[in-house]
């Protein structure tokens, strides 16, 4: 399981994280409401193949996702298989600090 937070100042994630590929992995994407934020990452999203988005236990099956965006407080859980390996990176828009992104590597 991979933990991201979204938090006004706060780090996004401990650290790079590695993947293998053809395997399936949950990501947990968890927006303390502190702030509206953003996280992109549209080369790692088209690197993947998304089995499914919940939130609110809303189950949903993308062909593509460019981002995600948080107004209040909440959680999504995006299940998926890492296919093309490579080096990618998730980020909030328009922050600076590196503590703001986060990079993944697919082996």
């Amino acid at each position: 399981e991979i933990n991201l937070t979204l938090a006004s100042g706060e780090p996004l994630s401990d650290g790079p994280i590695t993947l293998e590929s053809g395997a399936y992995y949950e990501m947990i994407i968890t927006a303390d409401g502190s702030a509206e934020l953003a996280l992109a990452g549209p080369a790692f999203f088209r690197a993947i193949w998304m089995d499914e988005i919940v939130i609110n236990d809303i189950e949903i099956r993308p062909m593509a996702v460019d981002s995600f965006e948080s107004d209040d407080a909440g959680e999504l859980e995006l299940g998926f298989v890492a296919i093309k390996p490579g080096r990618y990176e998730l980020a909030i828009p328009g922050a600076r600090g590196d503590s703001q992104r986060v990079q993944i590597q697919i082996k």
